[in-house]
């Protein structure tokens, strides 16, 4: 910055800092409502939710273990049923644990074999409708 000598210098450069102020002032002001919507519970929500849908990985995880808890509730209840037996329900437990566990872990095969087997459903569905 060079050297101020005299008035009129010095009220341009005064002008010239309340101007940048004022400017810096207003974006101060803009940033802080976009902080504050941005930090509204439905905005969280929504912005969560967001994140959740638009992550493949995420979302290929979460079916995953959700494949896996509905196949080990199931698993259970087909082998302890309505029993009451103490030792069943607790080898039900077990057996519902590591069935979830294991289709958990590796529900991206059981995706793809699923996938095969609906794709050979369709192709005899085709060749039965092209037969017709």
């Amino acid at each position: 910055m060079e050297k101020i000598t005299c008035a009129a210098e010095l009220k341009i450069v005064i002008q010239n800092f309340e101007f940048e102020q004022e400017v810096q002032g207003q974006l101060l002001k803009e940033h802080f409502f976009l902080t504050f919507d941005s930090l509204k519970p439905a905005n969280l929500i929504k912005n969560t939710l967001q994140d959740i849908t638009s992550s493949p990985y995420l979302l290929d995880n979460m079916l995953g273990s959700v494949m896996g808890m509905f196949s080990g509730y199931l698993s259970k209840k087909i082998a302890v049923g309505t029993s009451h037996n103490l030792f069943r329900k607790m080898a039900g437990s077990l057996l519902q644990f590591g069935v979830t566990n294991i289709v958990a872990q590796h529900s991206d095969i059981l995706k793809s074999v699923g996938n095969f087997i609906i794709d050979r459903i369709r192709q005899r569905k085709a060749k039965k409708i092209e037969k017709a």
